[in-house]
């Protein structure tokens, strides 16, 4: 499992682990077991519906082929129908390429994911495409935050804090038809001095406000990937401590075993959303949608 990585590195792989002061004999066993738990995991069956789903993405360095190269660790999380959040799968390659992850996505419909309403992720090339090719129907949230950092490199620094408080407006109105005017205005009100941030506000409209399309009570968690932060704060914590993979099984194992953790977690926890909010998202929905959503369309 290990075959040309140096001790040090495994036993800075079982550190990241949580695992210290044993042999490698003892290591080699441990990974074997948790390899079997993780890809169980990864292959368990999805139940029910999951309205939201986020995906996001961060990157760590794995050797391959004698060459050091970046890949993205890509997530899925979702809420169940009642309001639970769960961690739904894992998998490692180039977050760039829509073959990726329309084959991540794909494996997550044959495990059982159905009754998709919106994906919350950042602009990942090749993802909306993806997304509209195995989960027809569902809108797409372009994470704010990412679009905002986006928007800001378009805009000298001493200008930054300004151009963003007017961005921000958009987001403070009370309803989505509120919000598109606004949109527009802030457009146009940028244009003469930053016509290339007006040019991606306009551009970004319906992504950008997908989420005011459903209850708001979940606006705050959905206009963004920043629910998902913290884990990922603790993935970049773990990984960081053995700085370059052996493998890719290596990432999974590491990060497999982490996100089982976290959903231990969140199943010992409260729900992320009322099963009465949840309904809304239901309540709300177009009859021929809901009619071809129940079909498995």
């Amino acid at each position: 499992m290990f075959s040309g990585v140096s001790t040090r590195k495994v036993e800075t792989l079982v550190q990241a682990l949580g695992l210290n002061g044993i042999s490698k004999s003892e290591v080699s066993r441990i990974c074997g077991e948790l390899d079997g738990e993780v890809n169980r995991w990864r292959r368990s069956p999805l139940k029910g519906e999951y309205p939201y789903l986020w995906l996001d993405a961060t990157y760590v360095k794995v050797r391959e082929g004698g060459v050091v190269i970046s890949q993205a660790v890509v997530i899925a999380f979702g809420v169940r129908e009642t309001g639970e959040r769960e961690v739904l799968g894992i998998d490692i390659g180039p977050a760039e390429d829509g073959a990726f992850w329309t084959e991540f996505l794909r494996e997550l419909v044959a495990r059982g994911l159905t009754g998709v309403r919106l994906v919350v992720s950042d602009a990942h090339l090749g993802l909306k495409e993806a997304i509209d090719t195995v989960l027809g129907g569902a809108a797409w949230q372009r994470c704010r935050v990412h679009f905002m950092r986006n928007a800001l490199s378009r805009v000298p620094r001493a200008a930054q804090s300004k151009v963003a408080a007017t961005i921000r407006t958009i987001f403070a109105q009370p309803d989505k038809e509120s919000a598109h005017r606004q949109l527009r205005f802030v457009a146009d009100h940028l244009r003469p001095g930053y016509e290339r941030v007006a040019e991606l506000l306009e551009g970004a409209e319906e992504d950008l406000l997908a989420h005011m399309h459903f209850p708001g009570q979940h606006w705050r968690q959905l206009h963004s990937t920043n629910p998902l932060e913290r884990i990922n704060r603790e993935i970049k914590r773990r990984t960081n401590v053995v700085g370059i993979f052996p493998n890719r099984a290596a990432v999974i194992r590491l990060v497999g075993a982490l996100l089982m953790e976290q959903q231990d977690d969140w199943t010992a926890g409260r729900r992320y959303f009322s099963p009465e909010s949840m309904q809304d998202i239901r309540a709300n929905q177009p009859e021929e949608e809901r009619q071809l959503m129940a079909c498995g369309v």
